[in-house]
């Protein structure tokens, strides 16, 4: 009888000998415990290198949950508010009709402000008292708290300057000493470390998506247009890009949500009360005039939830976040931590894309009903 991980290693290894994929790598946690570890594929197609256990990618959206997860850990110590105006904490982010935008807002994409501030460009991106600056002048697009559009880039810098200025410390040192090193994570960044360089996947887009991301009113220069080569830049791996910038592994990445999976504990360490957590998944009222974007999945505060369409249609619990073809979530019900990670930028809503068909095997191999 196959075991779960074979199963599951037999899945990705098709994926890149059928050509869907080049380097792919999964890893889930049940009940506390690493019970898949795969991997299949190439990290980089020049030079060859295979992918491994060890292979870091760039998260992308993924990235929006673990700023949510660093949120939630200021918001149960009492540091923070989530009905607080942002501009309680960072007082320059009032300017221009935010005054009313709060932190609930910002982690359910209503502030206002889901478009790029004005020169933005990839210095920018990589400067964060200089992109920090610029999105606290923006004009909201329409009255915080109105409407819901995606923040592609601005969620994270709202978030993760807020929690500069509450706690004093960036966020990428903030994950490092609260989350990853309470929970024995070492492979997690904002803002990747020199040594960590030569570990990281190549991404590669899939054909036609620059041109796809051009029909979508992003500028000629945008960072953006081109996400492989922009994101391939070690000036932007180094750089702390909360929104869609984290660096991480499955295995990493996976204990991460293996620990919302544990109602806040992994291994007796606890992160987050209970109560904290069906906050963080509690579903956030919406309205379908509301929502100005063609891709929204419900969220919850800061990750968004299972049981609509996609990889976690069968897991009406879980929490997490999707991003450019991969996923990572938990589901506290079973006690289940999932990441699917790839370096093939491809934004395919196909119903059997790769995250989905690698979710249904690894559910389906342990038995999660």
């Amino acid at each position: 009888m196959t075991d779960p991980n074979t199963k599951v290693r037999n899945v990705l290894e098709s994926l890149v000998q059928d050509g869907g994929e080049i380097g792919v790598q999964v890893a889930a946690y049940l009940d506390g415990k690493l019970v898949i570890d795969a991997w299949a594929g190439l990290a980089d197609e020049v030079s060859q290198s295979p992918v491994d256990g060890g292979t870091l990618f760039t998260a992308f959206s993924l990235s929006k949950g673990i700023t949510a997860t660093c949120i939630h850990i200021l918001a149960d110590r009492g540091f923070l508010d989530y009905d607080a105006p942002i501009s309680n904490y960072w007082p320059e982010f009032a300017a221009k009709g935010k005054s009313g935008a709060t932190i609930r807002h910002a982690l359910t994409h209503r502030v206002g402000i889901p478009q790029d501030p004005p020169g933005f460009d990839i210095d920018m991106m990589c400067d964060w008292d200089a992109v920090c600056q610029a999105v606290a002048g923006l004009e909201p697009l329409w009255e915080p708290g109105t409407r819901i559009r995606y923040h592609t880039l601005t969620y994270g810098w709202i978030l993760g300057e807020v929690l500069r200025r509450v706690d004093g410390r960036s966020i990428k040192q903030f994950l490092q000493e609260e989350v990853c090193q309470s929970l024995g994570i070492t492979d997690l960044y904002f803002g990747a470390p020199p040594e960590a360089e030569r570990r990281i996947a190549t991404l590669k887009n899939t054909p036609g998506l620059p041109e796809f991301l051009s029909r979508m009113d992003m500028p000629p220069n945008h960072p953006l247009r081109d996400s492989a080569a922009t994101f391939n830049l070690p000036e932007v791996r180094r750089a702390i890009i909360p929104g869609a910038g984290a660096i991480v592994n499955a295995r990493s990445l996976a204990r991460h949500y293996a620990m919302l999976a544990g109602c806040g504990v992994l291994d007796g360490v606890r992160l987050l009360n209970p109560e904290r957590i069906a906050i963080a998944g509690a579903p956030q009222s919406e309205e379908p005039d509301m929502i100005d974007f063609r891709w929204w999945t419900a969220h919850g505060l800061g990750y968004t939830l299972g049981g609509g369409s996609g990889p976690t249609k069968g897991l009406p619990h879980a929490m997490g976040y999707e991003g450019v073809g991969t996923i990572g979530f938990a589901d506290p019900s079973c006690g289940f931590a999932f990441a699917f990670l790839k370096n093939l930028l491809d934004l395919s809503s196909s119903e059997m894309d790769s995250a989905t068909r690698v979710t249904e095997v690894t559910i389906e191999a342990l038995g999660i009903t």
